[in-house]
């Protein structure tokens, strides 16, 4: 065989042994523990924040992070009532972080990809998502499926108060 088809062979048994090695890991390597500050872009929604985070010294990477331990309301929601929570959400949660540095903790992987998510803080080290479920504009959620943000009678009217 000549040198060039040796190496295509053993290139890919290298690919298939690193690709292993990192489906692998355990879970502790893909938490961070932090904390870690980060720089408010903008609020994506009543759970998510685009933010600038500082990894290391001049190092920053601009990703969405979700708020760890709540839900909020979608703002694409299935119902008028939960749109309007939604923006509610949203809108309590700019007038919160914007403009703010914030700390995040235990960082991880988010199930979906493309986000990470973490316990927030502000700089006087209160947590964002008991200020958002103190005011009853997000609820505790710790994985599984979540609950409908719409009334069972599909004739109720939002009791959101603005």
């Amino acid at each position: 065989m000549p040198p060039r088809r040796k190496l295509l062979p053993a290139l890919l048994s290298c690919l298939v042994l690193a690709w292993s090695l990192l489906v692998s890991r355990g879970d502790a390597a893909d938490t961070l523990e932090g904390p870690v500050e980060a720089e408010v872009l903008h609020v994506i929604d009543g759970d998510t924040l685009a933010l600038r985070v500082h990894i290391w010294i001049g190092q920053t990477v601009d990703m969405n992070v979700r708020i760890a331990g709540i839900d909020a309301p979608e703002l694409h929601g299935k119902c008028a009532s939960e749109r309007e929570r939604a923006e509610a959400a949203r809108d309590f949660l700019t007038r919160l972080v914007s403009g703010q540095r914030l700390r995040l903790e235990d960082v991880r992987n988010d199930k979906y990809g493309g986000r990470v998510i973490a316990e927030v803080r502000d700089t006087k080290g209160d947590d964002v998502a008991e200020a958002l479920l103190s005011r009853g504009l997000a609820r505790s959620y710790e994985g599984g499926r979540r609950g409908s943000w719409c009334p069972r009678d599909p004739k109720s009217q939002s009791t959101v108060k603005r």
